[in-house]
């Protein structure tokens, strides 16, 4: 008895590197062996998956390891903040505020 496959694609971007990979796996498999499989990190090397964060069509998944994908999915790999945006925001508001007593 043949296992049904279905199709699924595995994305990751770099700022100046982005890869979209159509893969096909059996039913039932989940998000993080779905992107195991898709062999994305041949195409980049310093990804490391045990730290990655996955999400389907830009919603972040909390359990990648139990849930399983649908046909037709987009399973994404995030990449770390580089910087937290609550501190990116009180860092432009002091420079803000800097300029504006300057002036």
């Amino acid at each position: 008895m043949s296992q049904t496959l279905v199709e699924v694609e595995v994305a990751y971007a770099l700022p100046h590197k982005q890869l979209i990979l159509t893969i096909q796996v059996p039913e039932g498999t989940s998000l993080y062996d779905a992107v195991v499989q898709s062999r994305m990190v041949e195409h980049f090397p310093d990804l490391d998956l045990s730290q990655a964060s996955l999400g389907v069509f830009g919603k972040l998944e909390k359990s990648p390891k139990t849930r399983a994908v649908c046909a037709g999915e987009r399973i994404e790999i995030y990449r770390p903040l580089l910087t937290d945006p609550k501190e990116a925001r009180k860092a432009r508001a002091a420079k803000a505020q800097e300029a504006r007593a300057k002036s």
